[in-house]
């Protein structure tokens, strides 16, 4: 047997009835003699281990002197023979939040990161008899998927500007590759993954600081750029309507002057303290 097979089991509840038959008779038993006693008692004790409950979204893998015989899906009280050893394996799905793992990505950047994943059992027979302890394995193959995952990609792209998808920036793609990973890692298993995606990232401590830092330059050069763009057209629009309109001629040192004047006023951090000249522009 390499599948599950999944089988029904006797109704608890008619064996159950029959017990206590056998128990009024051996109590009549008791009280009329002793043989009624050692005749029904070996069979009330070989009945009893056979009585099981499966509950909803639950099953039992039965295992009889190491033969697989079958998993019983089907909710309620059951009653199978006393000689199967039955397994409990739950069908129902569950969440698995990952601890935070440090791992380089691409680049070699350090970063901390996480995954949620939910999974439930799809195929009991692998579950049970395919690896060692189905829960752990899901936790140490989600683990490596994780890894593996954040070496394929950067963090970002200021080190890679070449990279289009990055962990950071393209979760959509990175979750579903993420999740194809992990299926196919616990396939083996016969876990089935619902949804896996990652829940936390990060650069490590240690260089979350510079990282910082370089995001915060990255921005100052992008606002400081959109300034000088919207000043020097600034600059433009003036001179060019102060000599359609002939309110001043300038010659190239006036305008030059003119130019730095202005380029200060707009793109400054602060704001510009005005000089009065009483004199000439040469003054």
């Amino acid at each position: 047997m390499t599948k599950e097979k999944t089988i029904k089991a006797f109704n608890g509840y008619t064996i159950f009835f029959i017990l206590v038959m056998l128990i009024s008779s051996l109590i009549a038993g008791l009280i009329y003699g002793i043989l009624g006693f050692l005749a029904l008692v070996p069979i009330i004790i070989l009945i009893l281990p056979g009585f099981f409950i499966v509950n909803p979204n639950g099953s039992k893998v039965l295992v009889l002197f190491g033969a697989y015989k079958g998993t019983v899906k089907d909710n309620g009280f059951f009653w199978a023979n006393p000689f199967y050893t039955k397994q409990r394996i739950s069908l129902r799905a569950r969440n698995f939040d990952s601890e935070r793992v440090k791992v380089n990505d691409k680049i070699g950047n350090p970063i901390l990161i996480n995954v949620i994943l939910v999974w439930k059992v799809n195929n009991t027979y692998k579950a049970a008899f395919e690896v060692d302890h189905y829960e752990e394995f899901v936790r140490v193959q989600t683990d490596a998927a994780v890894r593996k995952l954040a070496g394929s990609y950067p963090y970002d792209n200021f080190d890679d500007a070449r990279a289009e998808l990055t962990l950071r920036s393209g979760m959509d793609e990175v979750n579903e590759a993420l999740e194809n990973e992990i299926t196919e890692r616990l396939a083996i298993a016969g876990i089935e993954v619902t949804e896996a995606r990652i829940g936390y990232l990060a650069y490590a401590p240690e260089i979350a600081s510079s990282m910082l830092k370089r995001q915060q330059a990255v921005a100052i050069v992008a606002a400081r750029k959109k300034i000088v763009e919207g000043a020097v057209g600034m600059v433009e629009d003036a001179l060019v309507q102060l000599a359609a309109d002939n309110i001043v001629e300038f010659d190239e040192d006036k305008k030059a002057a003119m130019v730095s004047n202005l380029m200060v006023v707009l793109c400054g951090d602060k704001e510009a303290t005005p000089v009065i000249n009483t004199g000439t522009l040469h003054s």
